[in-house]
């Protein structure tokens, strides 16, 4: 099965919360990665997306680990419309 990949960054103004994510996350940049896979019984190229994450940009000094949530890119989109309109986003799930 072939695949693919997406990565953008986001930035978020203040605190969020996401569902898939544990709890309220910081203000900052965020790594999204959509994987894809190519639907094989169709006469054309279609992709299926499998799973976006989300993970900070930049983790923290000294963090020995980060955390990587899979996400909703809908609930992503709702979340980033709610930063940029200055309130705090809520987790729909």
């Amino acid at each position: 099965m072939l695949t693919r990949s997406h990565i953008r960054t986001v930035t978020f103004e203040r605190p969020f919360r996401l569902a898939g994510c544990d709890g309220e996350q910081p203000a900052g940049r965020y790594v999204v990665e959509t994987e894809e896979e190519l639907l094989q019984s169709l006469s054309f190229p279609a992709w299926h997306r499998v799973r976006s994450t989300l993970r900070a940009a930049d983790p923290p000094a000294g963090a020995m680990r980060q955390q990587v949530a899979e996400i909703h890119p809908a609930d992503l989109e709702q979340a980033l419309a709610q930063d940029a309109a200055g309130t705090v986003a809520q987790p729909s799930g």
